[in-house]
């Protein structure tokens, strides 16, 4: 059976306590609300980024077909232009006088038809420009969310990082004053235990798998030297004796 001073076994449940809390940070640091409520943020900005790129296309393709509408429009009016000045200069013989005025007649229906047409592609624009602005309010908004977070998240973290230095610090510390077989003892322990190697012995019942020793362990126990290492028979952590163990 291994052996260690009994203040050196006590002192791991210092180490043991310390361990916990630096387990506990790391816990924190993985499933950091701020963190979870950021991942959600980027992921609507995303969403919303992807709607933006799509409304601002089709205000792209509206502008080009507000730009070929009134093309086709100006198109007939400069044409009616010129037919107007030349009936109106008489020149000409009267059958292309006459022609000239039925092609007026027509200029006026189709521009009449094509300033209709300008008038829908010019609703569509607005109707995209507003949408994508919109869009980019939503984005402007979820960026300033998501700088308001990554603030807190990375104020969150620090205060993490400082607590795991404190801690590392101190394990370091107590790790000292314990024998080195004995630390080494406990690191191959607690590794395949969740973390736990060392568990105090608290009126006869382990702290570590809260189970109470059975009358035959108990015997065992309070029979070993105070400078034995003993184990849980239940968990097999190292059972750490002192005056609340009730031997």
């Amino acid at each position: 059976m291994p052996k260690a001073p009994a203040i050196d076994q006590q002192r791991l449940l210092d180490l043991q306590s310390l361990d916990t809390r630096l387990a506990q940070l790391a816990h924190r640091r993985a499933t950091l609300p701020e963190q979870a409520e950021l991942d959600a943020v980027l992921a609507e900005r995303r969403t919303v980024g992807d709607r933006l790129v799509a409304a601002r296309t089709l205000v792209g393709d509206a502008e080009r077909d507000v730009a070929r509408a009134e093309a086709a429009v100006q198109q007939v009016r400069d044409r009616a232009d010129r037919n107007t000045k030349r009936l109106e200069s008489g020149q000409g013989s009267a059958k292309d006088l006459q022609g000239l005025q039925h092609e007026l007649e027509s200029l006026a229906r189709r521009q009449s038809v094509l300033e209709d047409e300008e008038l829908e592609v010019m609703e569509r624009l607005e109707q995209a420009q507003a949408a994508a602005a919109e869009l980019a309010g939503q984005d402007a908004e979820l960026e300033a969310r998501a700088v308001e977070v990554t603030s807190r998240r990375d104020a969150a973290l620090e205060e993490i990082s400082g607590e795991e230095r404190a801690a590392v610090a101190r394990r370091e510390a107590v790790a000292m004053t314990v024998e080195d077989a004995l630390v080494a003892l406990y690191e191959k322990v607690r590794a395949p235990r969740g973390g736990v190697g060392a568990a105090l012995l608290r009126a006869r019942r382990c702290e570590g798998c809260r189970l109470e020793l059975n009358a035959s362990d108990l015997a065992a126990t309070r029979a070993a030297a105070s400078d034995e290492v003993v184990f849980c028979e239940e968990c097999g952590r190292i059972l750490v004796r002192t005056d609340e163990s009730g031997l």
